[in-house]
């Protein structure tokens, strides 16, 4: 474990390092990533697998437009709602804002995204429709889990098996390819960018302050427009497209549909963030060994000796 964050550790780097800011949702990335453009200029880089897309700017919690006055902001909602998305395309897209003059400040809770990028991503083949129909029957059908057996063992050991999206992809990686993910990423290049050249920040978070924030978060969410957004959503819902797992999303579309009250689809929506916050904080805690890390609970009560505050 690379210790504690300060504004030394980036202030010391040359001024081009990219700062790289992991974490929990709802766990305050996005502030200080502005407070790190603020001090130090730089371009907002979109590392959230949700945030892509055009149709869920409130629930996936965007930035909004007073924060993109405030830095310039790039990969956010620039995807269709209908759109496939992968960790390959955001490699993809994000690799032209590392060989620019300004900072890169790449920020986000998708955890899959900074591994590919710091330590490389194995080029497998894109699913095809079909294969995806047939992934997606299973899981409407069975559930998830009924994917589970069919994945090979090694792979099973290197996913997070509770997570469905991760369970999915390596079905159909699985059932494309003839081969488990896990031998994919045997077989990875190097990465676009080595851990060493960054400045890597990852929230450590303590699990009943987060709580406490998500259900916060969710209430600030209704009160600007979450529900009216799933009012927009409404016509064209299909719960398989990657845009609609936002959390929430299912939620409050259940409700317009009268299957939930409001106060059920809040309860319902403040669980799910709970438990994919605590998936996400045991991955980083795994993953991310040796980054630098960030308490923001501790570290709002240091804001008068001028150090991080949000």
């Amino acid at each position: 474990m690379r210790g504690e964050v300060s504004w030394a550790a980036i202030e010391n780097a040359p001024s081009h390092t990219p700062i790289l800011i992991a974490g929990p949702t709802a766990s305050g990335k996005s502030a200080l990533a502005l407070e790190c453009a603020d001090r130090f200029g730089g371009t907002i880089i979109n590392a959230d697998a949700l945030q892509v897309f055009e149709n869920w700017r409130v629930l996936s919690a965007r930035p909004d437009e007073a924060d993109e006055a405030r830095a310039k902001h790039v990969l956010y909602g620039h995807r269709p709602y209908d759109a496939d998305y992968s960790v390959g395309a955001w490699l993809r897209e994000v690799e032209p804002f590392l060989n620019t003059p300004e900072r890169p400040i790449i920020v986000g809770g998708t955890g899959l995204y900074f591994n590919a990028l710091t330590q490389g991503l194995a080029e497998i083949p894109a699913t095809p429709p079909n294969i995806r129909v047939e992934a997606d029957a299973i899981v409407a059908d069975r559930g998830f889990e009924a994917l589970i057996p069919e994945i090979d063992e090694r792979t099973q050991s290197s996913i997070d098996l509770m997570n469905p999206m991760r369970v999915q992809r390596a079905w159909e990686v699985q059932r494309a390819t003839g081969k488990g993910i896990r031998t994919w990423q045997d077989e990875t290049p190097a990465p676009l960018l080595s851990l060493p050249n960054s400045v890597p920040i990852l929230f450590d978070v303590e699990k009943d302050w987060l709580n406490a924030r998500i259900a916060q978060r969710f209430e600030i969410m209704l009160d600007t427009g979450a529900m009216e957004e799933a009012q927009q959503n409404l016509e064209n819902w299909d719960p398989t497209l990657l845009s609609n797992r936002a959390i929430g999303a299912p939620e409050l579309i259940a409700h317009l549909q009268g299957q939930m009250t409001l106060d059920e689809a809040r309860e319902a929506a403040t669980i799910a963030t709970r438990q994919f916050a605590k998936r996400q904080r045991t991955w980083f805690r795994s993953k991310m060994k040796d980054w630098l890390h960030f308490r923001p609970a501790a570290a709002a009560k240091q804001t008068r000796k001028k150090q991080f505050g949000l």
